[in-house]
């Protein structure tokens, strides 16, 4: 059966950063097995070569580039080649991003600036060198990878809520500067979800408990379900779409979810707050 045209993303150049593991890999390869040009950045050459050759297939070449999106004198050189190389870029994917969970005051600047120069500042100077090209053409998608996080943040981990939180406004501001010029500005804020590097986290029973608890959907998020809402946001489908966050957590961030039954003695009574 043929894609419907009102969600492909067949033909379009596609650059993806964070995408050597987890959520940016999976998300580079939804976009190069619908018929993208797909270029994947990462700091790590080996890793990026070899997730390049994994996803590449059906005609499609994903093309790999090694740039720290920290450094935004790379990622400008970097941008001013894919667009000498390829033309234009139809759709940014900013998924880069790290996270160090320690108590706010243990945070020395070395740590914050790690977070922020890749979670915020990166994400920033990545998307106005590519806006550039798109206010030309007037058009163009921007994807940034949010985090439940920007909404609720969790303890210890408060310099990449904050992060995350600005990811949120850039999302908002940019939808507002950018909306005239044809370009649409979105973020996806996934939940928990299992990548390499959380492996280890969810395999600790305790935490699995919790999060089962506080997950409606009850499993835990894989990378490759946040691939839908990111082909359907760079697709002709959400043509009138921008300036919003969608959270792909399982139904997380319904509500509280207190440890009660509705069965058990103490449920009567309801606190207050």
């Amino acid at each position: 059966m043929p894609m419907d045209p009102l969600f492909s993303v067949e033909g379009q150049v596609v650059l993806v950063s964070g995408a050597s593991r987890g959520i940016g890999r999976a998300i580079a390869a939804g976009f190069a097995q619908r018929g993208a040009q797909v270029i994947i950045t990462g700091r790590d050459p080996t890793s990026l070569q070899k997730t390049a050759a994994e996803i590449s297939g059906q005609g499609q070449t994903v093309y790999p580039y090694v740039c720290n999106v920290a450094q935004p004198i790379a990622t400008a050189r970097m941008v001013e080649e894919l667009i000498d190389r390829f033309g234009r870029i139809d759709t940014l994917v900013n998924c880069a991003g790290v996270n160090v969970r320690r108590r706010a005051e243990d945070y020395d600047e070395a740590t914050y600036d790690y977070i922020t120069n890749i979670n915020i500042r990166g994400a920033f100077f990545l998307t106005t060198a590519v806006g550039r090209h798109m206010k030309q053409a007037r058009q163009g998608c921007i994807i940034n990878i949010d985090s439940i996080n920007s909404h609720t943040p969790l303890r210890y981990v408060s310099v990449y809520a904050m992060s995350k939180a600005a990811l949120r406004e850039m999302t908002k501001c940019l939808a507002m500067e950018w909306g005239p010029y044809g370009i649409r500005v979105n973020a996806i804020g996934p939940g928990f979800t299992l990548t390499d590097l959380g492996r280890r986290l969810w395999e600790n029973p305790a935490m699995e408990a919790w999060r089962q608890a506080n997950t409606p959907l009850g499993r835990i998020g894989l990378p490759e379900d946040m691939v839908g809402a990111c082909i359907f946001l760079a697709s002709p489908a959400a043509s009138y779409i921008t300036g919003q966050v969608l959270y792909i957590d399982g139904g997380t961030l319904s509500g509280l979810f207190w440890p009660l039954e509705v069965d058990s003695p103490e449920a009567p009574g309801s606190p207050e707050g």
